[in-house]
């Protein structure tokens, strides 16, 4: 009878009061077991947002990764290569360089620096490498390496693109000769300063085609010109490097201007590993350059200072030979880290942060304005450039990686006094009030961020060849000069704006971190920069 019992259960009758004994006995014994630890240094914010976004694919199957080592001096890392070795990784490092690249395959790496390694694909199908975990430095290391990198093979990179305007903005937009009546560059001009014999580098993502340079010089009535080449010709047309060499023309008509492709740099891992190679590369084809980026690989709370020392030592050697780099600060209204969010969810902590590339102390960092000028271009008035429906305006803030450099003296409402401040300068960034330019035969409107860095490296070119007129070097590591001339120039070389706003602080009376020091008057900033460098010699 019992077994007749038994068999009608198996059949299709629950025993409901034993399966209800069996779950709350399992959950007593689950409550009892531990609950497993979380792993240790996790990376928070912005990169556990890259991630999150992203479908974890388990440990990673590839058969490299790697990381940079930020070491302590610029010496050969014995005990790193050694400590490496012992863990199945490899070492490259060059002779003078203060950071070095650890690499190997995913399971040797997480071991040896106890984190975890997996794959991530994104939306769009592509998979890459990533560690949840910032890895520390080893105890053995301590004496030798002062920072590790982030385990990551994807850059997360962006570039500025021209936005297409109603046709019934006013006037249309700047003219090129508008853009220099507004900044006080025609005293230069008529001098015969127009950059001749200076080259001007601009890096990008994008290409250009020479009709468009000719109608822009023809319709401008300016020179013909072209651009050389290094990297090959990009095949993507957007219309940002298109912006950036007219911009540098439009200032700068005798300058060589050189378009770099820096489209693998963002290609796979080891993204600033390559980034600092082209910079290298570069700099020894055109020594004492301009170099103008208005393209983004990042905001800085996706890295570890570590990440940045092969660009940082690139700049560094390219300071050397009289280079000025400039970059954009980003269009995002000081939330750089919003980059890939769904935009329809309202603004977070984890959105605000700087661009990483500009938040370097080497940079010059540029900011952006809306310009108002009289039917002659003549200046009238700047303010902070703000978009509120749109979420755009100038970038700028607190560097979260790097310290407050020595010259960078401001007022004590400007920021935090410990850390790096982003942009340094500005110039007009409103696509309402932008400058001319001609894409696809068509006029349209520049605007952006990466409008105002190609207007600041085209100045700088006009006034580095006033500079060698007079055997004076170029301006080279340029903000220490700028933020002297701010504190001691007798006569204004920048037009402090103090209206604006962006998504994060308002723009105040001296230095702030949307506009910086301000906007150029070049011809007394040349003046200034005449004193000073006469002081230095």
């Amino acid at each position: 009878m019992r077994r007749r019992l038994w068999l009608r259960r198996r059949r299709g009758h629950r025993p409901t009061a034993l399966v209800a004994t069996v779950v709350v006995v399992l959950a007593v014994f689950a409550a009892d077991r531990p609950t497993p630890p979380l792993p240790y240094n996790l990376i928070a914010g912005p990169f556990a947002r890259l991630l999150a976004q992203a479908v974890d694919l388990g440990p990673a199957r590839g058969e490299h990764v790697q990381l940079t080592a930020e070491l302590l001096a610029p010496t050969k890392p014995v005990v790193l290569s050694k400590w490496a070795d012992s863990h199945g990784l490899a070492v490259r490092w060059r002779d003078g360089d203060p950071w070095a690249v650890v690499e190997g395959a995913p399971r040797a790496m997480a071991r040896a620096l106890d984190v975890v390694v997996n794959d991530y694909r994104r939306t769009s199908g592509r998979v890459f490498y990533a560690s949840p975990q910032q890895p520390t430095v080893p105890q053995q290391l301590s004496g030798e390496v002062a920072e590790m990198g982030r385990i990551l093979g994807y850059t997360p990179y962006h570039e500025g693109t021209p936005p297409s305007l109603p046709l019934d903005v006013p006037h249309g937009g700047l003219a090129p000769t508008e853009l220099l009546s507004a900044y006080n560059v025609n005293p230069l001009g008529s001098a015969g300063y127009t950059g001749k014999e200076q080259t001007v580098v601009v890096f990008a993502f994008d290409g250009v085609d020479q009709h468009d340079l000719d109608k822009f010089s023809e319709w401008f009535t300016l020179p013909a010109f072209s651009v050389d080449v290094m990297g090959g010709m990009p095949a993507e047309r957007h219309g940002e490097a298109t912006m950036d060499v007219q911009l540098i023309h439009a200032i700068a008509p005798a300058a060589r201007i050189v378009l770099v492709n820096a489209r693998p740099t963002a290609e796979g891992d080891g993204t600033y590993v390559k980034l600092g190679k082209l910079m290298e590369d570069v700099d020894r084809s055109y020594p004492g350059a301009v170099w103008s980026f208005s393209i983004g690989f990042g905001c800085d709370r996706l890295l570890a200072r570590a990440d940045l020392a092969p660009v940082r030592s690139a700049l560094a050697r390219a300071h050397r030979s009289g280079t000025t780099a400039f970059v954009a600060s980003g269009d995002l209204a000081g939330l750089e880290c919003k980059g890939g969010h769904d935009w329809s969810d309202p603004p977070s902590p984890d959105d605000v942060g700087v661009d990483v590339l500009a938040s370097l102390p080497e940079v010059t960092g540029v900011g952006g304005t809306t310009l108002s000028t009289d039917s002659q271009g003549q200046w009238l008035a700047e303010q902070g450039w703000y978009d509120v429906p749109l979420t755009q305006g100038s970038g700028g803030g607190a560097s979260v990686l790097f310290a407050r450099p020595s010259w960078q003296e401001t007022e004590l409402h400007s920021g935090p006094r410990d850390k790096r401040l982003v942009p340094d300068i500005a110039a007009v960034a409103d696509p309402f009030t932008g400058v001319k330019f001609v894409n696809n035969g068509q006029i349209q409107v520049g605007g952006g961020t990466s409008q105002a860095a190609p207007i600041w490296a085209g100045l700088a070119a006009v006034m580095n060849q006033f500079l060698t007129a007079r055997q004076l070097p170029a301006l080279g590591d340029f903000n220490p000069l700028l933020y002297e001339i701010a504190t001691q120039a007798e006569v204004p070389a920048f037009r402090d704006v103090y209206l604006g706003a962006n998504a994060v602080t308002p723009v105040v009376p001296g230095y702030d971190m949307i506009t910086g020091l301000g906007s150029p008057n070049v011809d007394n900033l040349i003046r200034a920069i005449l004193v000073l460098k006469s002081l230095h010699q």
